[in-house]
């Protein structure tokens, strides 16, 4: 199998396309299972969701039961008690239709956890994997921090990370350090929410790092099939890329928001992941849709903040998320107005 990575010590080897399957959450049963159906009739074998994706897993399930052996289904519990992780756990199965899953992750949490924690939930990993209602241990994460105590602790076969171009150094670093200990490293935000809007580029850059699984998040067709086409025909790091990866890293890197969700929900109802990166969306994609009637009672919910700092505490990355808010907005009114806005980091 041409142009594959295998997740560490797992010894799972996939084509080096992955299916993010929280998008899928927003389309049709119908359209979801024809898209989960087709990434797997054209090669695709490796599926990761979670049990927070509302029906991601119930649409996997339905798509894929009858192929389950010849594919890899990673999910994810964000449970906190040990009672939730069992409950979480027979839900996903009950679900995905299935008797196992291949990599079973924490989600997201705010510390590593560890035997002996006190919270009970490594040992109940240990437990559902003796049972053999998982195979592997993973975890996912934002913060830099739980990351590396994850990988340093040799507790996980896999970790799950934000990485694209427009990763920092030590994002780098911590890629070459899981390689090292033979932990499989999955990519999330590949496209970091929709920012990288080349996705040529976006599959060049991973596949400088042979260990690396990207997961795209896919809920339309076409960009299925811009992703499958990689497959016999994978874009490579041509001076060109290069040049455009360079112009979005001056543009884009910074204390932007990647619209992972955490800061959500808002008591006053902003809708923060979409509305905290506005001025980017601007520039970057067609902006009908953002400067509609809709579009524009989202973004005057922005006036209605009262600075409760909720957002901000959540936020992974550690934005100041009311005044990104706030530095949206006036952009947003100066693009209402018919003004130009200029190019900045955030």
């Amino acid at each position: 199998m041409l142009n594959t990575v295998t997740l560490g010590s797992t010894n799972i080897t996939v084509q080096k396309n992955g299916f993010g399957a929280l998008p899928i959450q927003r389309i049709s049963c119908e359209d979801a299972g024809h898209l989960l159906r087709k990434a797997y009739d054209h090669g695709i074998t490796f599926f990761d969701t979670a049990r927070m994706y509302t029906d991601s897993e119930e649409k996997m399930g339905i798509a894929l039961a009858d192929v389950r052996e010849n594919i890899y289904i990673a999910t994810k519990t964000a449970a906190k008690t040990v009672d939730q992780f069992w409950a979480d756990l027979e839900t996903s199965l009950s679900l995905l239709k299935t008797d196992h899953v291949d990599i079973y992750q924490f989600h997201n949490p705010a510390f590593c956890p560890k035997p002996g924690d006190g919270t009970g939930l490594y040992e109940a990993m240990l437990e559902a994997k003796a049972q053999g209602k998982i195979r592997h241990i993973g975890i996912t994460n934002h913060r830099l921090a739980v990351a590396w105590e994850a990988v340093e602790s040799g507790l996980y076969e896999t970790l799950q990370f934000p990485f694209c171009y427009l990763c920092s150094e030590e994002d780098l670093r911590l890629v070459a350090v899981c390689k090292e200990k033979n932990i499989g490293f999955i990519a999330m935000k590949s496209l970091s929410g929709g920012l990288i809007n080349h996705s040529a580029a976006a599959y060049a850059f991973a596949d400088q790092y042979d260990n690396v699984l990207p997961i795209w998040g896919v809920q339309r067709e076409y960009e299925l099939d811009e992703f499958l086409s990689y497959i016999d025909n994978p874009p490579t790091m041509t001076e060109e890329i290069r040049q455009l990866i360079e112009a979005d890293r001056k543009q884009l890197c910074g204390s932007f928001c990647r619209s992972c969700g955490y800061c959500m929900p808002c008591p006053k109802g902003i809708e923060i992941l979409n509305c905290a990166r506005m001025s980017l969306l601007l520039r970057r994609s067609p902006s009908a849709s953002h400067l509609s009637e809709a579009g524009q009672a989202k973004m005057m919910k922005i006036k209605e903040c009262i600075n409760c700092g909720q957002c901000a505490s959540r936020c992974p990355y550690g934005l100041n998320t009311p005044e990104l808010l706030q530095r949206n907005l006036k952009d947003y009114e100066e693009v209402l107005a018919g003004k130009e806005i200029l190019p900045y980091n955030f």
